[in-house]
């Protein structure tokens, strides 16, 4: 188990994630509900994140000059490696994802300093069933960007890193849903 994912999964056991019975955001039934911005929009969590996700994109030994998802979860995770990066000396750049184009002023897609011909990590909070990542990584590619792989803060190990993977995109998480639940009182 990678150094830090014992403190991160006591973190999101404690404050993002419940037992009962859950409709998730892909329409799915589910007796763990993760909540990974109660986690991920504090100062531990992003104290946590931002250096565990740079090391583990080093790990991968991805070299992207961005990461970024598809907005609200992407986003605090995503300014956390962005900021992490530049207390390491380096100047990792952070996007957002809109959900949808903006219906005025430029139109864009994504916002932040994203940049046609970025070499990119698609950054996503939970991952159920992908959907979310592999509306991001459409998004990066039509905007020019070339996808390195996608890192997750939360695999619920339901099937979505194996959708991602199948076309082509390797995913790494720093939690597991199994990393998780353990912890969760019953």
């Amino acid at each position: 188990m990678p150094t830090g994912v014992d403190p991160l999964a006591s973190l999101l056991a404690e404050r993002s994630a419940r037992r009962g019975s859950f409709t998730l955001s892909s329409g799915r039934q589910s007796s763990l509900y993760i909540d990974a911005r109660l986690t991920t929009m504090s100062p531990e969590g992003l104290a946590l994140i931002g250096p565990m996700a740079l090391a583990r994109i080093r790990e991968m030994h991805w070299q992207p000059d961005a990461v970024g998802g598809l907005t609200l979860g992407a986003d605090p995770i995503a300014y956390a490696i962005s900021y992490a990066s530049a207390l390491a000396g380096g100047s990792l750049r952070a996007f957002t994802v809109r959900k949808e184009a903006k219906a005025h002023g430029m139109g864009k897609r994504i916002e932040g300093p994203f940049r046609s011909g970025d070499r990119v990590v698609v950054i996503e909070d939970v991952i159920t069933t992908g959907e979310s990542a592999r509306n991001a990584i459409r998004s990066v590619q039509a905007g020019g960007g070339v996808v390195l792989g996608v890192l997750a803060l939360v695999d619920r190990e339901e099937g979505g890193r194996e959708a991602i993977e199948s076309d082509g995109h390797p995913v790494t998480a720093l939690v597991r849903a199994s990393d998780i639940l353990p912890r969760l009182p019953l």
